[in-house]
């Protein structure tokens, strides 16, 4: 095996034994996004959660998304179920997203005692505006029924739905 090789098989070694988590990393975030359903007329945060240890029972994560509509928080708290490869947290829905504008998200993973474990700080900016979605669903009910409000509109826009959204 000649040098090159020999030092190659060495750092692999040792990035397969390296830990993932340091004793304050709990989790990392593995993804973030924004959800628009075009169907139902709603955009949410979506973030998820990639644990870098055990999870223990009884831990919480707390979110805080910067609120698109007036800057205040929308906050979620959210149990963390252990034998989960990931956690999942998803936002209400929101309003006036704007595209290329970075909202904060901050997330506090919290013990069974309310203690913060650890502390995740992000941002997630949208490619599309949340004008593109109708004002209202498209298909109300089990049956998927074209929503009546939104007669003789088949892009979803109402002459009378005017949201008043921060510049």
């Amino acid at each position: 095996m000649n040098k090159v090789a020999r030092t190659v098989a060495v750092l692999l070694a040792l990035a397969a034994c390296r830990e993932i988590g340091g004793e304050d990393e709990f989790f990392e975030i593995s993804g973030k996004l924004f959800v628009f359903n075009y169907r139902m007329a709603e955009a949410t945060y979506l973030v998820t959660l990639k644990p870098l240890q055990p999870i223990h029972e009884g831990q919480t994560a707390v979110a805080t998304f910067e609120d698109p509509a007036d800057g205040g928080a929308i906050v979620v708290r959210q149990k963390i179920w252990p034998k989960l490869d990931k956690v999942t947290i998803e936002s209400p829905p929101l309003y006036c997203v704007a595209k290329d504008k970075p909202y904060a998200v901050t997330i506090a993973i919290e013990g069974n005692d309310g203690a913060t474990l650890q502390t995740l700080k992000t941002t997630i900016t949208s490619s599309e505006d949340q004008s593109r979605l109708p004002d209202a669903p498209l298909v109300v009910g089990p049956a998927y029924t074209p929503n009546p409000e939104l007669a003789g509109n088949p892009a979803g826009k109402r002459a009378d739905a005017a949201r008043r959204c921060p510049a």
